[in-house]
């Protein structure tokens, strides 16, 4: 089953992610109208300063929560079906509750997911920090640090889904243990790091291109609504923000993941783990050290 096969099929979860992203906003915007209408009224500069503030507190804090529970509960169910349809080729028809059930019946709850998440994740900022200190090194080159910053970008979409990739492989390897196999997908994903990042390669221009325009659209939407208002430029900027990475995370970033995992998942079941990577990777990152050892707690218990 082709990527875009994929994709299509499981476009239940990106509307809902999409929708999740959109009630977000629309709470967001609400939330400012009354702010700002409250500011209006008492008119004083100092209070409208306040009232912003409390907006952009209240805005982001509501944006956290809803992403974080909810968004990853969507994201590892999504990410349970697109493993199942590469592998099997099959994607069961309601999809969003098997997804959840595959994700309950692994994981129990949607915390050890998190846990590896987090552990992964981690590891793929320490990669791109190095590349930031090399790029530091040629600093003083105007043009060599428009390379690092693609490079940059680059790796952090080459290696960007490489959590998602691993909880793909824990669905497939359901009689290890969670870090065990997390921690197995980890040194697989690198060992075929050469065919992925050339896909990433093309992913990644996608990927710059679509996330400009889906902020300055909104944004020239928003200023136009709120450019009379006091701060409007401010909150079209903010909205025009929450909308581009509800979008991203949405359509952009479940494009990306499917496409990604497509070939994660056909090469990951017939690859021999080359043991020394685990000793590499310790050493490049302690947050894999530290995934590494929970897999290891894992196996002893």
């Amino acid at each position: 089953m082709k990527a875009g096969t994929i994709y299509l099929k499981t476009m239940k979860f990106v509307w809902l992610r999409l929708a999740l992203g959109m009630a977000v906003t629309v709470a967001s915007i609400i939330l400012f109208a009354i702010i700002a209408g409250i500011s209006k009224l008492v008119g004083a500069e100092a209070v409208n300063g306040i009232g912003m503030m409390i907006w952009l507190i209240l805005s982001l804090i509501l944006f956290a929560l809803a992403m974080h529970y909810v968004g990853f509960m969507l994201k590892a169910a999504h990410v349970a079906v697109i493993a199942k349809a590469v592998t099997t080729g099959q994607i069961p028809d309601n999809m969003v509750e098997e997804g959840k059930a595959m994700v309950t019946r692994r994981f129990g709850t949607t915390n050890a997911y998190l846990v590896l998440d987090r552990l992964v994740s981690g590891a793929v900022s320490e990669l791109q920090k190095t590349v930031g200190k090399v790029g530091n090194v040629f600093g003083d080159i105007p043009w060599m640090k428009k390379v690092v910053d693609f490079l940059q970008t680059f790796i952090g979409i080459a290696l960007g889904y490489i959590d998602e990739c691993c909880l793909g492989y824990t669905f497939y390897k359901e009689g290890e243990g969670a870090f065990k196999a997390g921690c197995d997908g980890v040194v697989i994903y690198f060992q075929n790091i050469k065919k992925l990042l050339k896909s990433a390669l093309i992913t990644t221009l996608m990927v710059m291109v679509f996330t400009f325009l889906t902020w300055l659209i909104p944004f020239v939407i928003c200023f136009a609504i709120f450019s009379s208002v006091e701060g409007g430029w401010f909150a079209a900027a903010l909205i025009s923000i929450i909308v581009s990475v509800a979008l991203k995370f949405a359509l952009i970033d479940s494009f990306v993941m499917v496409r990604t995992m497509k070939i994660y998942m056909e090469v990951a079941p017939g690859t021999a783990i080359t043991f020394d990577l685990y000793d590499k990777l310790c050493k490049l990152s302690a947050k894999f050290r530290n995934l590494f050892d929970k897999a290891r707690g894992e196996m002893v218990a």
